[in-house]
């Protein structure tokens, strides 16, 4: 904290928002966004350079997605606390997010007062959710159904080479990105249309929009 500020960064592909974000917390006298990025890549540059308290970070960021940055973020900033702001409140995307090490998860839709309680909580050493979130939450913890092994779960791995191939990547690309050879790339890809019942990159697309796992348009 800088003079009893909180030091925020933010972290959306989605440039209007990311700056309507801005404009909110920097009305607030004990908040100082100290900077903003477009990508994951960005975000990591700039914590690096710049004392951060807490990263505010959208999940369907283009090329590294935001449980991948938060992963990055705390690799090498281990006491930064991280609050996910997403359009999205599937169970699944938060309880990823949360295992990641994120401290708080709001939705886009609650990203007002509910934003300010997350920052002011978080940086007390809490963890916050927004109703919606906690509710969802709640109802994963509550649920001993098992799991439908009709659908497979994606690993955290398949999920990055499917966001990229979604993104438009070649096999190559991914490979050169994630640091693994084409024939991995490959091997990742057809595991993932096998497990997703899918059969074409215009599928997996979809799949991945729809799922939140990229946004694409920004």
């Amino acid at each position: 904290m800088n003079g009893g500020k909180i030091q925020v960064a933010l972290a959306d592909d989605h440039r209007m928002f990311l700056h309507a974000l801005r404009a909110m917390l920097e009305k607030e006298p004990g908040i100082e966004v100290i900077g903003v990025a477009g990508t994951g890549d960005e975000l990591l540059a700039l914590v690096s350079t710049k004392q951060v308290d807490i990263a505010c970070i959208d999940i369907g960021m283009p090329a590294m997605n935001g449980i991948e940055t938060t992963r990055r973020l705390l690799a090498i900033r281990p006491n930064l606390k991280v609050i996910g702001v997403s359009a999205f409140s599937d169970r699944q995307f938060v309880l990823d997010l949360l295992n990641a090490g994120a401290k708080g998860y709001v939705t886009k839709a609650e990203a007002g007062e509910e934003l300010l309680r997350a920052i002011h909580t978080v940086q007390q050493g809490k963890t916050y959710l927004c109703p919606d979130v906690a509710a969802t939450v709640a109802s994963a913890l509550l649920d001993n159904t098992p799991r439908d092994t009709s659908m497979p779960r994606v690993t955290a791995r398949e999920r990055q080479v499917l966001q990229l191939i979604a993104e438009g990547h070649t096999s190559g690309r991914i490979a050169e990105r994630l640091h693994l050879a084409a024939s991995t790339v490959e091997v990742h890809r057809r595991n993932i249309m096998r497990k997703l019942d899918l059969h074409s990159v215009a599928e997996l697309t979809k799949y991945a929009i729809r799922n939140g796992i990229t946004t694409i348009s920004g």
